[in-house]
């Protein structure tokens, strides 16, 4: 970037939550706070891809913002099913995609959702976009003699200090960041039944230490006082042919398009960060010193109000809800872990399924009679017509990024004329 030239940075929200706005007023505030001098050389650009299935919300509880909000962003990006089909038209005109790719890229699901974002993003010369979830809040929790203990983290900030010379950034998460609740182990499901579960459905990235420590501390995760104190960055280290992100507290380089990956998931499934992460050998991924809080249970909303608990609960397995939570996390799982077994594992990969499958089967019934739901048994099912579909879904993924790559080519050679008329 030229020396004196505005930074113009983009905060990508990809919501079905209309509550996103608080979030997002306090990511404002807290920028604007940080550093008044700092804040005239940024511009501040928002950008939320919104569904409005998700929770039968309307466009305008999106699109309706305070104007006491809106004088501290430069632009606006709302990206709904009326902007797509025009920005999709605007693409087929220009013999840059067809429908079928416009379908593939930006049909349904939250990496299309995300998609979209970056398109918009590259598209208005966005330099770095922030993506930030509708449930995390820039603070982070630590516990002290068990007392929980916070603190305020800049995460706009932190992540201009880094971007400028890395593809990505990527913050940390605590809080309820783990679907998986406090489980006090029996007869009926032991430590070692859970353990096999899980090391069954989930990525490399999640070891079973790592769960037992969230599950011992009742489903919370708490921030690492070494990153706080530290305030130092790390290289992400690749490990089975993916430099692990996450989908949030993320900031992306925009600056050259070229070196942008787009987002895909099955389906049906999640993972969209995970596959992101497969693509990212030659890319410089950097872990940057701000947490983030994740109100996974939407226990906290008032934290942001200024009600900073003393204790956090314990999220137990007693209630419907976060049995079903757990549930539904667990199918995104295995709905995503055959495609990223194939393309990180391809030549052990029929052997890695069977074993995947017999390890379900001999705890699966366990896990059903622990919860209490039968549903369970359905996983044995997703990871058949999952791992059936596999070459399908891998065709999918190249071809996303290839249709990505067309797209970024056609947006980066002629900026002036890629506005639509």
């Amino acid at each position: 970037m030229q020396e004196g030239k505005n930074i113009r940075v983009g905060i990508g929200f990809a919501t079905g939550r209309k509550s996103f706005k608080k979030v997002l007023k306090t990511y404002i505030y807290n920028w604007k706070e940080y550093h008044p001098e700092d804040a005239k050389k940024v511009e501040i650009n928002l950008l939320v891809a919104y569904d409005l299935k998700y929770s039968n919300t309307k466009s305008t509880d999106y699109t309706s913002l305070s104007p006491t909000l809106l004088q501290y962003i430069d632009n606006t990006f709302f990206i709904g099913s009326e902007f797509i089909n025009r920005e999709v038209k605007f693409l087929i005109n220009n013999n840059i995609i067809n429908q079928k790719e416009a379908k593939w890229f930006f049909g349904s699901g939250y990496a299309a959702k995300r998609n979209s974002v970056l398109y918009t993003a590259i598209k208005n010369d966005i330099d770095y976009l922030l993506f930030l979830d509708d449930d995390e809040y820039p603070m982070a929790v630590t516990k002290t003699h068990d007392t929980a203990i916070w603190s305020g983290q800049h995460v706009l900030q932190t992540h201009l200090n880094f971007i400028k010379n890395a593809d990505i950034t990527n913050g940390y998460h605590c809080g309820y960041i783990s679907p998986i609740p406090f489980i006090e182990f029996n007869s009926t499901l032991t430590e070692t039944d859970f353990r096999i579960f899980i090391e069954a459905i989930s990525n490399d990235i999640v070891t079973w230490d790592s769960v037992k420590n969230v599950i011992n501390n009742g489903g919370v995760t708490y921030a690492d006082t070494g990153v706080l104190v530290e305030n130092t960055a790390k290289d992400v280290q690749e490990v089975n042919h993916s430099k692990f992100i996450s989908g949030a507290n993320l900031c992306i380089n925009l600056t050259d398009p070229q070196r942008v990956n787009a987002f895909y998931n099955p389906p049906g499934a999640r993972g969209e960060d995970t596959f992101l992460s497969t693509c990212l050998s030659d890319k410089k991924v950097i872990r940057v010193p701000c947490y983030t809080f994740h109100d996974g249970f939407s226990t906290y909303r008032h934290l942001l109000d200024g009600v900073l608990p003393i204790n956090l609960k314990y999220i137990t397995a007693d209630t419907d809800k976060i049995i079903n939570r757990f549930y539904r996390a667990c199918i995104g799982w295995v709905r995503y872990k055959p495609l990223l077994l194939y393309i990180t594992k391809r030549d052990s990969y029929e052997k890695d399924i069977t074993e995947m499958r017999n390890m379900l089967e001999s705890v699966l019934p366990k896990v059903c009679a622990y919860f209490n739901k039968k549903d369970f048994m359905k996983i044995l099912n997703e990871l058949d017509y999952y791992s059936k579909n596999v070459k399908k879904h891998y065709i999918e993924f190249l071809e996303t990024q290839r249709i990505w790559s067309k797209i970024c080519e056609f947006l980066s050679s002629d900026k002036t004329d890629s506005k639509p008329a």
